[in-house]
């Protein structure tokens, strides 16, 4: 609860929304004379040939260099169903990927002032020993079939979006974040079910392997496709948001594949993972269900009926979106899939009395005796924590946590910190906390976790992950956040919030998900929060547990002048490895 910074993800994607746009002016052109450029000669050097390989070294890149007696520009097309190429000044590089020694026919074409052209072409044959059966045959089930794909729209993640490159750790206080949906990961079924963008769960993907080993793609996108806010041109112009319109884009087209570009050597952790190293190229324009004006696609990892893919943004090279494919349709009941199923630690709160002393011991009074800077607790809180049993007592089944309006040591609230620092310590796992909240303007509950290091290193060094926060002023508004050290003490932040019905009048459940390599927060068994993170975060570590409500403060605003007490009860808290 630091120093809370929030990073709601509208505010992230209206950033991105802009790096989307791009302003046109239109302008009077003016042309000098028309002139056909003549004296076309186009030659090339193919990679690795010599008397003994005289197609190539294996590799199937071609250099090609072209020119021109008042040529202006130069466009290529490789006759292997890649789009064109331009090529200012005449010289390019193009990789050949089809397995083997083929013939491609390549054409050049200069063009003039005026607009006017000119072409040549040539062939050549090219070797290349680029294949990957393994991904056709689990694309397609194998020579002679088919198999049809559709949106893992119970998989979080299953459409995200993240950097391309590697960012500046002082810009984004995100190091190394180029290789996952660092910016936005979608929650189970949040795509599906809403009239926007339904239509993105009910496509149908089928790829298929021809006897020739010639591999194909078709979309059924049933008459309507899906269009990135930035991508809307197409159909006339956008609507603000990623959207579905009455578009038929489906078709079929030819799929080539590729080796990747990437260096994924970049990669600082072992843990995350290793894409698999292979484009696919779809002719025609051809994408894959949610329009980012990009037809090529590399996969992250695949299997017999699970496929992960990458994809650099056509207007935006900046931005590469990630999705999640299986076999099996989506599914109308939302489930989650937790990797953690043994139950390790729990309070059931079923003794009456305090807290039991095996599991909790307390923050007391107002954060000054432990530094000056933790005074009002780092937020400017408004309340001085007791262990008295009007603030925090077990009854009824239920750990009660009660804020209270009453002049105590020159503060105008009591309250209750509870923790199990030095009792209960772990590192990844599933933590599921039922509990009702306290209700009233200015009330600030958390459950929420920090590093055990926090004693020595302070915060955000120890990093801190909020399983829930809620404030009385926004009823119903769940917040989930992760907190960490960009350098120097500078804390990075990233959050999203969740909106929920009866809060304050009814138990829900609360879950963290905390894998090696990435953070999930849920409430009753949704998704709404997705953070992947690697080793130079500071979530590689014990955490203990913090349970609490403060009074105000930066985050927790105005508290109500009428404001007596209300309580925060936790019906029992488990955690899984």
């Amino acid at each position: 609860m630091k120093n809370f910074k929030y990073l709601a993800i509208a505010c992230a994607m209206s950033v991105l929304a802009g790096l989307l746009l791009n302003s046109c002016i239109e302008e009077d052109q003016v042309f000098g004379d028309i002139i056909v450029p003549s004296n076309l000669v186009l030659s090339y050097d193919i990679v690795g040939a010599d008397a003994m390989n005289p197609n190539g070294d294996g590799s199937g890149f071609v250099n090609f260099t072209a020119t021109a007696d008042n040529a202006i520009s130069f466009t290529y097309s490789f006759g292997n169903d890649s789009d064109n190429q331009v090529a200012p000044d005449g010289a390019i590089t193009n990789r050949f990927t089809e397995p083997g020694i083929n013939t491609y026919t390549v054409t050049v074409i200069a063009t003039g002032t005026g607009g006017v052209p000119t072409s040549t072409s040539t062939s050549l044959d090219v070797y290349s020993a680029f294949d990957d059966q393994e991904a056709k045959d689990f694309l397609t089930g194998g020579t002679g079939s088919s198999k049809t794909w559709y949106l893992a729209a119970a998989e979080p993640g299953h459409l995200g979006v993240g950097p391309s490159l590697q960012l500046d750790l002082a810009i984004s206080g995100m190091p190394n974040a180029f290789y996952y949906p660092q910016f936005f990961g979608a929650a189970p079924f949040e795509k599906c079910g809403i009239e926007i963008s339904d239509c993105l769960c009910t496509d149908e993907l089928t790829f298929s392997l021809s006897s020739n080993n010639q591999l194909t793609f078709e979309l059924n996108n049933m008459g309507a496709t899906f269009f990135n806010a930035g991508h809307q041109d197409i159909v006339g112009g956008s609507v603000g948001e990623d959207a579905c319109f009455d578009f038929d884009t489906s078709g079929t087209s030819n799929v080539a594949l590729a080796p990747t570009t990437v260096d994924w050597s970049l990669i600082p952790d072992p843990g995350f993972l290793t894409p698999r190293g292979t484009v696919m190229n779809f002719s025609d324009d051809a994408f894959m269900g949610y329009y980012v004006s990009s037809s090529s696609y590399e996969i992250m990892e695949i299997t017999n009926d699970y496929l992960y893919v990458r994809t650099i943004d056509g207007l935006n090279p900046d931005l590469a979106w990630y999705h999640k494919y299986s076999t099996s349709p989506p599914d109308a009941t939302p489930s989650f899939p937790s990797e953690f199923n043994t139950l390790i630690w729990a309070d059931e709160f079923d003794t009456d009395g305090a807290p039991d002393p095996a599991n909790w011991s307390y923050d007391l009074e107002d954060g000054c005796q432990i530094s000056p800077n933790l005074c009002g607790w780092g937020n400017n809180e408004e309340q001085w924590y007791t262990n008295d049993p009007s603030n925090v007592v077990v009854q009824g089944g239920n750990l009660v946590i009660t804020a209270k309006a009453e002049s105590i040591m020159g503060y105008n609230y009591s309250s209750a910190r509870i923790k199990t620092q030095d009792l209960f310590e772990f590192q990844n796992g599933r933590v599921e906390i039922r509990a009702k909240l306290p209700e009233g303007g200015g009330t600030w509950p958390a459950l929420w976790m920090l590093g055990a290091n926090n004693p020595d290193v302070g915060w955000p060094e120890s990093g801190e992950m909020d399983i829930m926060e809620h404030v009385g002023n926004n009823l119903n508004e769940i917040l989930g956040t992760v907190h960490w050290d960009t350098g120097g003490g500078v804390p990075g932040s990233f959050g999203e919030i969740t909106t929920i019905e009866n809060a304050t009048t009814e138990f829900h459940t609360y879950t963290l998900e905390w894998r090696d390599d990435e953070i999930l927060i849920l409430v009753d068994d949704v998704v709404y929060f997705t953070f992947g993170y690697d080793a130079t975060f500071p979530f590689n570590q014990d955490f203990f547990l913090i349970f609490n409500i403060a009074m105000g403060g930066d985050l927790g605003g105005s508290i109500d002048p009428g404001f007596t007490e209300s309580t925060m009860e936790v019906d029992y808290i488990r955690v899984y490895q």
